[in-house]
């Protein structure tokens, strides 16, 4: 079976699934590190809450598609109110004291959500017309996971055509080469950090309810996903949309077919990978000029 043209397309499929969850909150993290030179690691907190968010207007609501649009807007929402509280104070107090405060952010809000939800998996439905297989060149995969590597993509490419072709774009790539010189130029630097912290948390909301279906909603997609996101963001290059693309696509396929071709060492291999990134280039693959 593993030598089955089928089989190794089949974890094909698997790793582009997983890079493009990672890529959904891996870009809104390598652009609030390059841009707001921040180090939130509460944001695999935000990520559970979206899925949880997501479960919770399903049951409510009885549509997963009403569900997919409000689990954005409800962690933006919670990003908007530990931006207000505690990011806004914590920006210049130096990477140390974020790590640590971001860290207790972690904890809390994942108390807070077994506090609210209970400590057991909950589940949501995919949609009637996902819940199928389809045939894909031969090989027979779910529906659903086609719909998140299509939704990845999507995403993918709308942030390209915006921060490349819009002037919004242009304001974003000016701050993360150089916030001071574009705050000079007149462009409303803190504002822009809102924007685009707003942005990135709504992105880890969209991915925790479209993951929700295929893993479910537990306290420990907090922690889970962070490290996988955190050695994304090292690898691209901080601020780097193209080093987030590049960062998800290595880590997922990397973690898919470790698995398969060395299960004994498939934990380790990304951990080998950011080593030698790290001493090869410090600064990532593709990092932002700045």
């Amino acid at each position: 079976m593993v030598a089955s043209i089928d089989f190794w397309l089949t974890q094909f499929l698997n790793g582009l699934q997983l890079s493009m969850l990672l890529f959904l909150l891996s870009v809104g993290l390598t652009i609030i590190f390059g841009l707001m030179h921040f180090v939130n690691l509460a944001h695999g907190a935000l990520y559970m809450v979206g899925a949880y968010a997501g479960v919770t207007a399903a049951a409510s609501l009885g549509s997963f598609w009403l569900a997919l649009a409000i689990a954005p807007i409800a962690v933006m929402a919670v990003g908007m109110f530990l931006y207000a509280t505690v990011i806004r104070h914590m920006r210049r107090s130096g990477p140390m004291n974020q790590v640590l405060v971001t860290l207790g952010l972690i904890f809390v809000i994942v108390d807070l959500v077994r506090i609210i939800w209970g400590d057991i998996a909950l589940g949501m439905e995919q949609p009637a017309i996902l819940s199928g297989p389809v045939e894909l060149l031969g090989v027979v995969y779910p529906a659903y996971r086609l719909f998140v590597i299509g939704v990845g993509a999507a995403v993918m490419l709308a942030l390209s055509l915006v921060l490349s072709r819009t002037q919004i774009g242009a304001m974003v790539r000016a701050g993360v080469e150089n916030d001071a010189m574009a705050a000079c130029m007149g462009i409303n630097v803190e504002r822009l950090f809102f924007a685009v912290f707003c942005v990135g948390c709504a992105l880890a909301g969209l991915g925790g309810a479209i993951a929700a279906p295929v893993f479910s909603a537990t306290p420990s997609m907090a922690t889970d996903i962070l490290i996988p996101t955190l050695i994304v963001v090292v690898i691209g290059g901080l601020g780097s949309l193209r080093g987030a693309i590049a960062g998800s696509l290595i880590v997922g396929f990397i973690q898919t077919f470790g698995a398969v071709v060395l299960p004994g060492f498939a934990s380790v291999l990304i951990y080998v990978l950011l080593a030698g990134v790290l001493i090869a280039k410090p600064s990532g693959l593709l990092p932002a000029r700045g």
